[in-house]
């Protein structure tokens, strides 16, 4: 049987988690056939590598995972195959240029150990990214000011915040004159008035860590497939020969003509995979 499909990429949050943040039996039964008929699955998302792992080690069988909007790409047992870091005077000039925004700021490291997060205080994270706080408080160190952590290279900066705030914030960035050296990509959760500000380095997305794994295994783009929710999903989206948006997914995500599948809480990725893979069963 000829499969359409040779490579499956998936979102974490507002995709494979439904609301209660778990993946659906109908969903995980799903991505176990794919995997099980021969699609490689690989997990796609803006969680740092760590962060991930409780919820890929769910699905049950090995595979990568393209970490922090793009920046890492790495197997469940460790190994790494890509890293896209933002050089660490960029990043200083970054934190230069949001210093109002610095009670928003987080910075991140591609170390699993007590200072892979970075922020100076949590007063102003603590009301939009509380659970993410507390889940990360083993890798949170504090240091005033910020700047004196970047002695490498981070993976990337961060800005959390109500959605108004984060709106600020994308214009004071844009405003910067950095718009060369670095990536800017955000992602939002209207239900929980939450919006986060990334900045990687120039050309660091999801879309382009997807084509540069897809390349490397030999699989054209008509054959993968991508699905998402998010305005941080649209360079990965863009890439797939067949992506898929979420029902949950904004009316501005909508207007791109990706097809739209069920949404997080009604096995929306088991939907669309079915709906794939459904129709290469019933012609083979």
């Amino acid at each position: 049987m000829s499969l359409p499909i040779r490579l499956l990429a998936v979102d974490i949050d507002g995709t494979l988690l439904n609301p209660e943040f778990q993946i659906s039996p109908a969903d995980l039964a799903a991505l176990r056939r794919a995997q099980a008929e021969g699609v490689e699955v690989i997990v796609v998302t803006g969680r740092r590598h760590t962060f991930a792992l409780s919820i890929v080690q769910q699905l049950g069988f090995d595979l990568w995972i393209i970490s922090s909007n793009g920046a890492i790409t790495r197997s469940l047992s460790g190994e790494t195959f890509h890293r896209d870091l933002l050089p660490a005077e960029t990043c200083r000039s970054v934190c230069g240029a949001m210093r109002k925004f610095r009670g928003n700021t987080v910075i991140t490291f591609d170390r699993e150990t007590h200072g892979a997060i970075v922020l100076e205080n949590m007063h102003e994270l603590n009301a939009s990214i509380q659970r993410w706080l507390e889940k990360n408080m083993q890798y949170i160190d504090f240091v005033i000011p910020i700047e004196q952590s970047l002695t490498t290279d981070p993976v990337q900066a961060m800005f959390c915040g109500p959605i108004e705030r984060m709106h600020q914030a994308l214009a004071t960035v844009a405003a910067s004159g950095l718009q060369n050296d670095i990536t800017v990509l955000r992602t939002e959760y209207p239900v929980r008035d939450l919006s986060i500000v990334d900045v990687l380095n120039q050309g660091c997305s999801k879309g382009h860590a997807l084509e540069r794994w897809a390349h490397y295994r030999g699989i054209a783009r008509e054959q993968v497939m991508a699905i998402g929710d998010n305005y941080n999903d649209i360079e990965m989206l863009a890439f797939a020969g067949l992506p898929f948006i979420m029902g949950n997914a904004s009316e501005e995500l909508r207007r791109n003509g990706w097809t739209v599948t069920l949404p997080n809480d009604q096995n929306g990725v088991a939907a669309a995979i079915e709906q794939v893979l459904g129709e290469s069963r019933i012609g083979a």
